[in-house]
Order: structure tokens, then sequence, then C-alpha cells
């Protein structure tokens, strides 16, 4: 069913825009209005003819925190991607409209921007677009984006909102875009890792022992999770299962070979967003680091990095607060985020 969501998606899409791949990116602002990129990130980039302007970012705000969205008018964006949990939401599998059970365990929207496509099976290529997949999902919003509009139009403050920032009125165009310029400005860099890059804090002892662990050959963790944004976004299977009820990027692609891949996930935030894996069946850092340190279960497709590690209790500790270290809490509470 997704992978005809997800072609149903582009097809809508298309009607409704020009090709994004045909559009060229600007860099944005070094700060996007009270949100400040840290300076050992990259620079933003918007679509063009998605540019940041605050106009934009306060319609996107507003859109992404109305359960109006979802059919039954009970869910909103932020519903499963709550602020106090740096954009997860702490539940294994979310349900969605009229308690249907969800799919997947929801992945934080922190340092989104940066993504190079989006959901778990990665079959979108662009933000504007992702908003679009929880709208039409069945376990989700279950609704569409046209009805959306049509809901919407006779509110006459989002009208005013959509003609200052998009000089039209409120349309299916307006509400993608608007949305995927709010997320673009959810960013997180000021953990205390971060802090101890940028040479304004130390790590204990412990922490620095984990972060040795993390980027070595030993554990081969940074392999996956490098980067500023501790991933590189690839397709992996990570033996935690021998036969997976959940088909991964398969469902996309229907290529054997794709068969229980998943998106890498950051781990900035990782204290923050219990639990983990891709349906949130493990629900602490310690049994995630046991589950690598054993090495997984058996799988055609499991990555060759997943092997045992033979870590020690001290080791696994280690690693486990140098984890800790990725939090940022001020992402918890900035007021420019919040609804």
């Amino acid at each position: 069913m997704r992978a005809r969501s997800v072609y149903l998606i582009f097809f809508v899409f298309t009607c409704i825009s020009c090709s994004d791949k045909e559009e060229i990116l600007t860099p944005s602002n070094q700060i996007l209005e009270n949100i400040t990129i840290p300076s050992h990130f990259p620079e933003i980039t918007f679509p063009m003819e998605n540019a940041f302007s605050s106009e934009r970012w306060s319609l996107g705000k507003k859109l992404f925190y109305d359960k109006r969205l979802s059919i039954d008018s009970t869910i909103s964006c932020a519903s499963c991607h709550n602020q106090d949990k740096a954009f997860a939401d702490g539940i294994s599998l979310s349900p969605g409209v009229f308690g249907r059970a969800g799919i997947t365990n929801v992945p934080s929207l922190a340092n989104v921007a940066y993504h190079p496509y989006y959901t778990r099976e990665g079959g979108v290529p662009t933000l504007e677009m992702q908003v679009l997949v929880p709208i039409s999902e069945h376990n989700e919003f279950g609704f569409n984006i046209v009805e959306i509009e049509n809901r919407l139009k006779k509110d006459n403050g989002y009208q005013e909102m959509a003609m200052r920032a998009y000089g039209r009125a409120l349309d299916a165009f307006v509400i993608t875009r608007s949305i995927s310029t709010f997320e673009r400005s959810i960013i997180s860099g000021n953990s205390k890792y971060d802090q101890y890059t940028i040479g304004k804090a130390n790590l204990t002892s412990e922490e620095r022992l984990g972060k040795e662990l993390f980027f070595s050959e030993k554990t081969n963790c940074s392999v996956c999770h490098g980067g500023f944004n501790f991933t590189n976004y690839e397709f992996k299977n990570n033996g935690l299962y021998e036969t997976y009820s959940h088909f991964g990027r398969f469902r996309l692609t229907q290529k054997e070979s794709d068969l229980a891949l998943f998106k890498t996930p950051s781990l900035r935030n990782v204290g923050f967003t219990a639990p983990y894996m891709h349906d949130g069946s493990i629900s602490t850092l310690s049994d995630v680091i046991n589950h690598y340190n054993s090495g997984g279960k058996p799988h055609k497709h499991k990555s060759e990095l997943i092997r045992p590690l033979g870590l020690t209790e001290n080791e696994k500790k280690a690693l486990v607060a140098f984890l800790q270290t990725l939090n940022d809490s001020t992402l918890l509470t900035d007021p420019f985020l919040s609804e």
C-alpha cells in the first residue's frame, strides 16, 4: 500500500506545482528569524520557489499544530512530532485517526532540513512532498490534501496569512510549502557534544571512552552514524529480526535486495527519542547497545558491519554515556517552535 500511496502522491504533487528537481536551491540566511544555525553546521537550502520568509514560517507553524489536517480533526503533525520528545513521540507505533494501528516508529524531525530524502523507505525526495505522506496514509491522517484545502479555505485568518506568505489563496501548494518551511527551522545543534566540538565544554572520562569506542573500528558506529547529523542516510538491515513483518524499502521499490532495509536514523537527541528501531521494539539505549554487541540475528540482508563486538559492561555504559551527550535540551523548550 505505501508504494502505491507514494506514487499517487507524486502524481498529485506534480499537479499542484512544478517539479522540485527543476528548482534551483538557494541558501538561507544564517539566522532563520529566531532560529540560529550552529556555526559548525552546513547552511540550509530552500527551493527557489519556497525561499524562507517569516510569513511562510508563521503559516507553516500554525498548520503544523492544526488537527484539522486529519480526517477526524484529532491529529496534527505535532501529535506525532512532539517538541518535548525532540519532535518524535515516545510511542512504539503511534495510532492514527480512529485509533488505526501505526506502521513504523515516528522519527524525529530535528535537522530534517538536511535529509536527502524522506520516510523510512526513502521514497520521497523533498520536504514539500513529505507532508503528503502522513496526510494520505490510511493509518495516519487518512485524508486528502484537496479536502484539507476545502476545509480550511473558509478560515479568513488562514487566507490572509496565505496571501501575505505566497500572494495566493490557501491551497495545496501553500499548505505543503509553508509546513516544510517551518519544519526546516527545527534545528538541533546545541548538545553537550556540540559544545565540546567547539571547545566550550568538556566530556567526562566515561563519555570520552564512549566517544573513542563510537568512532573506533571496534564498533564501527560512526560508519553509519557519522557526520554532523550522525547519519549517512543509507538503507541498512541491522539484524533486528530473522523475519520482518515490515518489508522496509521493499515496500517502495519491490526489489528483493531492498527487503528489510531501513533508512539510517540520526542519533541526535537519541536520549529523548525512545523507543528505538523502525518498530519501536527496543525501549532503552542500553538494550540498543546490547543488540549491537550481540551481533544481531541472522538475515540475508544484514549489514556486514553488524557483528559481535565483545564489549565489556564498562564499555557498554560508556557508549550510552556518549550517546547522551548528543541530547540538545534547548530544543525541547525553544519557544519559537512551540505551539
